[in-house]
C-alpha cells in the first residue's frame, strides 16, 4: 500500500505539471557514507534562476535537502546529488530510490570529483540488471534550447573527457551521471572557483538542458 501511494503522490505531481506554469520544487540528495552531500550549496539555486531567467520556468529558489530512504522523495520531480568521496545506500534506501524512479522521478548525479568509484557501485545495487550506458553526442539531452557537441568540460582533474551516463528503464532516461566535468562547480557563485564567465555559462546552459529534457520525456 505504501509503493502505491508513493506512485500515486509522483504522479500526481507530473500530472499537475506545465513546464512554463506553477511553482514547483527540486531538491538535493542526502546520503550517508560519509561523502559531502552538501557539497556546492548555491548550485541548485544559481541553476534555478537561470533556467527562471532563460527557460521561463517557474521553478522554487528554495532547495531543501531530502534524505535517499524518506518518502518526501516523492515530492520532488527532479532531485540532484553530488559530493567527492564515500555513498552507501542501505537497502531500504536502495529500494526507496529505485521505487521513485520507476515512479517517474529524475536524479542528476554529478561527481564533483572523488565521487566516481563509490557511485557506480550504488546505481548497480539500485538497478542491478540495468547498464549504466554512455549518452552519445547526438542524445537530445545535449539539444535542448542550447546545443552541445556531447558533455562540456567545465573543470579540469585528471585529463579525461567529460562524460554523460544514463539508466533506462524500458527505453526511458531516468537517471544521468555526469563524470569529469563538475558541472555543479560551474553553477556555483562565480566567487567559489573563479570560473570564467564562458565556463559559467557553459555549465548553465547544460544544466538547463537536463531540466529541459526531464520534463519533455
Amino acid at each position: 500500500m505504501k509503493k502505491i501511494i508513493l506512485f500515486i503522490t509522483l504522479i500526481l505531481i507530473f500530472c499537475s505539471f506545465t513546464f512554463s506554469q506553477g511553482t514547483y520544487k527540486m531538491a538535493v540528495l542526502k546520503y550517508n557514507g560519509g561523502g559531502d552531500y552538501y557539497a556546492n550549496p548555491s548550485s541548485l539555486p544559481n541553476l534555478i534562476e537561470f533556467c527562471n531567467q532563460n527557460l521561463k520556468t517557474n521553478i522554487s529558489t528554495d532547495v531543501p535537502y531530502v534524505d535517499v530512504g524518506s518518502s518526501d522523495l516523492f515530492q520532488y520531480p527532479f532531485v540532484h546529488m553530488t559530493g567527492h568521496g564515500n555513498v552507501v545506500f542501505s537497502s531500504s534506501e536502495i529500494e526507496n530510490l529505485r521505487t521513485y524512479l520507476e515512479a517517474g522521478g529524475f536524479l542528476h548525479i554529478d561527481d564533483n570529483y572523488g565521487m566516481d568509484q563509490f557511485i557506480r557501485v550504488e546505481i548497480q545495487k539500485i538497478f542491478p540488471n540495468q547498464e549504466l550506458v554512455e549518452l552519445p553526442s547526438n542524445h537530445p539531452v545535449f539539444h535542448q534550447k542550447y546545443n552541445f557537441n556531447g558533455l562540456p568540460k567545465i573543470h579540469e582533474h585528471d585529463g579525461k573527457r567529460a562524460q554523460a551516463f544514463g539508466v533506462f528503464l524500458e527505453g526511458k532516461l531516468v537517471l544521468i551521471y555526469t563524470f569529469e566535468t563538475d558541472l555543479g562547480d560551474g553553477w556555483e557563485d562565480q566567487a567559489v572557483h573563479n570560473d570564467s564567465n564562458e565556463k559559467r555559462k557553459e555549465a548553465l546552459q547544460m544544466g538547463a538542458n537536463i531540466i529541459s529534457f526531464v520534463f519533455s520525456r
